[in-house]
């Protein structure tokens, strides 16, 4: 979809009050796209409303919405198209995470981070996709995903189940929708700055305040703001990218998982080994 004409198209962006679902909202609405926002953090919303409307000449509405509950969702779209018949661009974004491993992550955990990161996304396209369909006149669908999407980690069972079964359903979406002129990319940003880090749950050995510490000292080091993340993922939306790896972690990543399964496991342990260590988890 070439984003060189977005003056009255409108863009929706769940997980918009904060890091990548804020700053793809703005990014957006910079280009001239009216914006539809929602995430469940309404004073996060109001403060990301009000930004764009001081870009002018655009609109915004926003939305209290809980992606992981169905029909909150199902409101969402009828109060949307109620409005319009369809919106041109979709950005299923909004995410959180937990950091642990299988066996110390509970049945209510796990409910949570599928709520919101799969259950989300599925949400998202079942109640925007079809009106897109039958209005017969393309767009594109943006799922976030992760590196972590096609990078397993011990740490982080529950969220690279979910990444992965984004970047799954994203993929069957792309060979399903092309006929209708709709593209869908998958997002896999990498290490980026957001708070994300700060409010993940952390479970089993884990859930430390040292473990949570210096996971948010990487991430504040590596600097790679949200702001790349939605230039990323506007060139990905102009040039119909099936899967866009943002970050050069998250391409090195991504080429390894292709052609070096074997290295990255290796390499992946490795790091997780050495973090143990400097945060005093391991008895050795």
């Amino acid at each position: 979809m070439s984003l060189r004409q977005l003056i009255g198209k409108t863009v929706l962006v769940t997980g918009a009050a904060s890091g990548i679902g804020r700053e793809t909202a703005l990014a957006f609405a910079r280009r001239g796209a009216n914006l539809v926002i929602c995430d469940i953090d309404q004073k996060g919303l109001d403060t990301t409303a009000a930004d764009i409307r001081q870009i002018g000449q655009v609109e915004v509405q926003t939305h209290e919405v809980d992606v992981s509950d169905a029909e909150q969702v199902r409101a969402f779209a009828e109060a949307v198209h109620a409005r319009i018949p369809a919106i041109d661009v979709l950005v299923n974004n909004a995410g959180v995470a937990i950091g642990g491993g299988f066996l110390d992550t509970s049945l209510p955990d796990w409910e949570w981070i599928i709520g919101v990161n799969l259950r989300g996304v599925i949400h998202g396209c079942h109640y925007f996709v079809p009106p897109m369909v039958e209005r017969g006149a393309g767009g594109h669908v943006v799922n976030v995903s992760s590196a972590a999407g096609y990078m397993a980690s011990a740490q982080l069972a529950a969220y690279c189940t979910t990444k992965f079964g984004v970047l799954g359903l994203s993929e069957a979406l792309r060979d399903e929708l092309a006929e209708h002129g709709i593209g869908v990319t998958t997002i896999c940003p990498g290490i980026i700055n957001t708070p994300i880090t700060r409010a993940a749950k952390l479970v089993g050995p884990d859930a430390t305040t040292e473990a949570r510490d210096a996971m948010i000292a990487v991430y504040q080091r590596r600097n790679y703001g949200p702001e790349r993340v939605a230039a990323g993922i506007l060139s990905a939306v102009d040039h119909n990218r099936g899967v866009a790896p943002i970050t050069p972690e998250a391409w090195i990543f991504y080429y390894l998982k292709r052609w070096l399964p074997g290295l990255l496991a290796r390499l992946s342990r490795s790091a997780r080994e050495r973090g143990r260590r400097r945060m005093g988890l391991d008895a050795g």
